[in-house]
């Protein structure tokens, strides 16, 4: 069997799954990247294996250093909304051959470890005040012809 390539993979998976967009992808990857070296820096050693909730801080850290107070438009944009979403593109990159698991990995290391308004706005907000209840609507993005 032939290994295929992560941009080969890329097309593969949004071509049957067109929730999430390429760029998200492609983020998760750079976001597990960054999370196994920040692990290596604390741990000494080299990282075997990410689990779930690990990833999902790592992405958290990433997102607010890469997209700071923009990263919840970002993933919004992405048609990433909550941890569960990350789940599903982890799963589908470990379909695609991209990512690897262990027996004990599902989607459910993925589910309500945090929310995003609580990840990506409250790191913003002045010290004291409350999260806005509900976010309005995102935009469409604009159709480019």
């Amino acid at each position: 069997m032939q290994k295929i390539g992560f941009a080969e993979a890329l097309d593969s998976i949004v071509a049957t799954d067109q929730r999430y967009h390429r760029d998200a992808y492609v983020f998760l990857r750079d976001a597990l990247d960054y999370t196994t070296k920040q692990q290596k820096k604390s741990k000494g050693a080299a990282v075997r294996h990410v689990a779930g909730p690990e990833l999902l801080e790592g992405v958290r850290l990433y997102a607010l250093k890469e997209f700071g107070p923009m990263a919840l438009t970002v993933f919004s944009y992405w048609g990433v909304e909550r941890c569960e979403d990350i789940g599903q593109m982890v799963f589908n990159l470990i379909g695609a051959g991209i990512f690897g698991k262990t027996e004990q990995d599902s989607l459910e290391d993925f589910k309500s470890v945090y929310t995003f308004e609580d990840a990506f706005v409250k790191p913003f907000l002045p010290a004291g005040a409350a999260a806005p209840a509900k976010l309005p609507p995102a935009l469409p993005a604009p159709k480019i012809s």
